[in-house]
């Protein structure tokens, strides 16, 4: 697309996000949630919608989603009824949705975001509801027929709606990526897009730059990753100022998205609200949400990235960059707040997560919650190398591994096991220093002519006689006092 072209064009993007909660249960009856059972064995009469079956809501559903609306800073909704959405559902055997229409448990709110044009900036939310997962229709290669699992009919469900307040496809994809580390930092879903647990429907359209009217908006499904929703939403913002330009109309609807080609394809025109039917679902009582509830919510909201971001950077001076990594998964953040609870070294303690700790996770493709040593025996290393007893190169190449294949052990008895504790005795080094510069008196009168970076020459003819254990910063203060005496 000809980026002259766009510039005649505002892109307006709201998002749609399904979150799986991590219930054991589903929202209104027993039948296990567990992903990957063999198909419609986690199915039960009220799943079926035998005749005379009735809900029963699940408690924990409701506390997921109030974490969620605090976490966005969403009103809670004190009166709720749940509604019956009435559509074509191949795969809910009931035939219909039970969600929340008038009621949201939480309205309003706004999930900040961080890019690169803007910063932070607020993406106002319209609502978060509770609803049903419906099954899954299995189309297989080279059949006929369309097969149904019912796993996953009657999983609870969150849907995080936005407001139209996005403009480029960065935005959208600051916002999933938000959305995602937030369900993630509460424990209420996975968060995993390509096992399905959270899905994301993009309504995209464009408007004559400085318009206030929104065009015709098309909804796009299926895209199992963060990045394919912004391939996505590029691709239909180019499709629809091509249609605008060559005069033609653009109909409201429902398109696919391919990631292969990186296309959208048309499945069926968008329905209306009044399609969907909706009227109060008379087998379920309305739910009150008390103060005591709401309270004993509040209470055990964790804290979030975004405050344990500012807290890094402002109460313990980490760099921004440091900050942004150490919340990018809940599971790091946790083992980080445990070292500094035993060091006050923040940069020392941010430097060993993000290094020698996150590359061996991720060589082994683990959490940091399985992280073999202790956050003790990190600050264990902390103190050995501030009290100048090893240093960072000895203590990540050599006490460290020993650590992983003895994580019973202490940092200093390893460093012991090692002959690794640095000499910080003057006495013992200076012979050593005055030796080497005996040795090398061509290589003094370069220093002395003003080639002072000859001193790391120096340095390494010390630490090797030594055998690596002179203190860098007593041999470095000897060697340079020597030098400069002669």
């Amino acid at each position: 697309m000809n980026n002259s072209l766009r510039e005649k064009y505002t892109l307006v993007i709201g998002l749609e996000v399904h979150a799986q909660l991590l219930t054991k249960s589903k929202i209104y009856n027993t039948d296990s949630t567990e992903f990957g059972a063999m198909p419609n064995t986690n199915v039960g009469v009220i799943t079926l919608a035998h005749p005379g079956t009735l809900p029963r809501l699940n408690k924990r559903v409701v506390e997921y989603a109030m974490k969620m609306g605090l976490a966005c800073h969403s009103s809670i909704t004190r009166f709720n009824i749940f509604d019956r959405k009435n559509y074509f559902y191949p795969d809910l055997p009931k035939g219909y949705q039970i969600t929340q229409d008038r009621t949201p448990i939480c309205k309003g709110g706004h999930v900040t975001i961080t890019t690169k044009d803007k910063g932070d900036m607020d993406v106002r939310l319209n609502r978060i509801h509770i609803e049903e997962d419906a099954g899954k229709s299995m189309h297989l290669a080279a059949e006929t027929d369309t097969l149904v699992d019912f796993n996953r009919a009657g999983v609870p469900l969150i849907e995080i709606v936005s407001e139209p307040d996005m403009r480029t496809s960065d935005e959208a994809y600051a916002f999933l990526t938000e959305v995602r580390k937030l369900v993630r930092y509460l424990d209420i879903c996975d968060g995993n897009m390509e096992e399905g647990s959270l899905r994301c429907d993009a309504n995209i359209s464009v408007m004559l730059k400085g318009s206030t009217v929104f065009g015709k908006k098309v909804e796009v499904k299926n895209m199992n990753s963060i990045r394919n929703v912004q391939r996505a939403i590029e691709h239909e913002y180019d499709r629809q100022i091509g249609m605008l330009e060559r005069g033609e109309t653009i109909i409201s609807e429902t398109r696919t998205f391919d990631a292969g080609d990186g296309k959208t394809y048309g499945m069926r025109t968008k329905e209306e609200l009044n399609d969907y039917r909706y009227f109060p679902d008379p087998d379920l009582s309305p739910m009150k949400v008390s103060d005591s509830w709401l309270a004993e919510i509040q209470a055990s909201m964790p804290a979030l990235p975004r405050d344990l971001y500012q807290k890094y950077v402002t109460s313990y001076g980490l760099p921004d960059y440091d900050a942004q990594v150490l919340t990018d998964s809940k599971d790091v953040a946790l083992y980080f707040e445990e070292v500094i609870k035993l060091t006050k070294n923040y940069k020392a303690a941010s430097n060993w997560v993000m290094g020698p700790i996150k590359s061996y996770l991720n060589e082994l493709t683990l959490s940091a919650d399985e992280f073999p040593l202790s956050p003790k025996i990190i600050a264990e290393i902390i103190a050995l190398i501030d009290d100048g007893k090893i240093n960072f190169a000895t203590a990540s190449q050599r006490v460290f591994p020993e650590l992983l294949k003895n994580p019973g052990k202490t940092a200093l008895e390893v460093a012991q096991q090692l002959n690794v504790i640095q000499d910080s005795n003057q006495d013992s080094i200076l012979p050593i220093v005055e030796q080497v510069i005996k040795e090398f008196p061509l290589k003094v009168e370069e220093y002395k002519n003003g080639k002072k970076g000859i001193i790391s020459m120096f340095m390494g003819e010390v630490m090797k006689r030594s055998k690596g254990k002179a203190d860098p910063k007593v041999a470095t203060q000897l060697l340079t006092k020597k030098l400069e005496e002669i």
